[in-house]
């Protein structure tokens, strides 16, 4: 860990131990609740006792729904402390770089999720409430998984280059091992730290060998995950879900192979730390070779500060008004459409299943050749869309390596991504205080 000298730092948390300190001199009657305390400090910030309840208490409630067993109190604070830790320290790598994210785009995204649960804002407020949750607070989480995410996306996803040497590679190895298999399974990691020393690795093979022993003698998966991995799918159970095997780092696809539904494999060391997998299912995959492709075009209105969801939708109603009244779809996309296919009359090409978001993808196949649809809401804005026409096409070549392509970059981008994770909790200056 390393030792920060800002007199920022020293002032905020010296203000930080005031607060406490100051709060132990108040009278009983005063507090209506226990006490609050800072249980770590990591760089210039602190997590509180009060924030690690309310973190364990959503857990509890999740692992309850998932009918997963709770782990001891103290095992489960802890690795949500962990957890805690390293994600404010990528929420601050973040802002410290730049990372901004607009007030609009988490409204938007509260806006979704509450359409999604069939409820408006007043609803979503209310049913966050039950659960012992806010809109606020549900928006400080919004804003930190976008910031996570947006850094992720600068520092490791845009970085990831796959070459036409190695999709090459890719299709070969498939045709020589047949079809693909793909993989149901769940994961335990226990992290190892950049340059470790030889006493902390075999404290942390230790651990994990003691993990494994326990999923021997017949513990539940999920609780074991809950309680000691450090993956980011850990309160979860672990589980991946389908996995095909060249969407998964080669080390995880050797060791699936030879397992049974049921099976966990022998401990396996990467430079992240030790997996433990455990396979649920697997079956083959059959590549689909012939889809039916449409073409399309579209006119695309955004929204932000000056244009609402009621404007874009009527800019859009009126825009079809004309359509429908012999106006050219294509001149009045040129002259209207906020997306890059403007210059074009809005034309999309060849569309394939899955190229484009469901919303979009949805409301194009209900639509006949030459019908024009109704307004409709994407991630992206409203948009008009027009099929122009259809077609079964044999994309056999294409598809292949486009999913080659997505397969090698999904796997280089997860183990570029657990390193980042790494390098920066290893890099924060953390220092942890008493829970009790």
């Amino acid at each position: 860990m390393k030792y920060s000298k800002r007199p920022e730092r020293r002032l905020s948390l010296w203000l930080a131990a005031l607060f406490v300190a100051v709060s132990s001199l108040l009278p009983a009657h005063a507090a209506v609740q226990p006490l609050d305390h800072i249980v770590a400090i990591v760089n210039d910030e602190v997590i509180t006792y009060q924030e690690l309840a309310r973190r364990y208490q959503e857990v509890a409630q999740s692992l309850s729904r998932q009918n997963t067993a709770l782990p001891p109190r103290d095992v489960l604070e802890k690795q949500l402390l962990e957890r805690m830790i390293t994600e404010l320290a990528l929420q601050q790598h973040a802002r410290s770089t730049g990372i901004r994210i607009d007030p609009i785009q988490i409204e938007r995204a509260l806006q979704r999720i509450a359409a999604q649960n069939k409820l408006d804002m007043a609803g979503l407020a209310a049913a966050l409430e039950k659960e012992g949750q806010s809109l606020e607070g549900m928006r400080k989480t919004l804003r930190n998984e976008f910031l996570i995410a947006r850094a992720r996306e600068r520092d490791v996803d845009n970085r990831i280059s796959v070459s036409d040497a190695e999709i090459e590679g890719y299709l070969q190895t498939q045709v020589q091992q047949g079809v693909e298999t793909e993989y149901n399974f769940a994961h335990i990691l226990i992290t190892v730290p950049e340059n470790a020393s030889p006493e902390q690795i075999q404290a942390r093979r230790a651990r994990a060998e003691d993990v494994l022993a326990q999923l021997a003698a017949g513990a539940d998966f999920a609780q074991l995950s809950a309680s000691h991995s450090d993956a980011p799918n850990a309160m979860q159970g672990g589980a991946f879900g389908w996995r095909a095997s060249g969407k998964m780092p080669a080390l995880f696809a050797e060791a699936l192979k030879p397992l049974q539904p049921g099976q966990a494999a022998p401990l396996l060391r990467s430079s992240n730390g030790f997996h433990i997998l455990k396979l649920n299912d697997k079956r083959g995959l059959d590549a689909t070779l012939s889809v039916t492709q449409t073409h399309a075009r579209h006119i695309l209105i955004k929204t932000n500060e000056l244009t609402s969801e009621a404007d874009a939708r009527n800019r859009l109603l009126q825009l079809k008004e004309r359509i429908d009244n012999g106006v050219k779809f294509d001149e009045l996309a040129r002259l209207h459409s906020e997306d890059a296919s403007a210059s074009k009359g809005g034309d999309l090409g060849w569309i394939n299943p899955g190229d484009t978001v469901p919303d979009f993808e949805k409301a194009m196949d209900a639509l006949q050749p030459d019908q024009v649809s109704a307004p409709i809401q994407s991630p992206f804005g409203w948009h008009l869309i027009q099929v122009l026409e259809r077609r079964n096409q044999d994309v056999t070549q294409e598809r292949q390596k486009l999913l080659a392509r997505q397969a090698i970059r999904e796997r280089k981008a997860e183990e570029a991504f657990q390193d980042w994770v790494r390098q920066i909790r290893d890099s924060a200056y953390v220092e942890l205080r008493s829970i009790d």
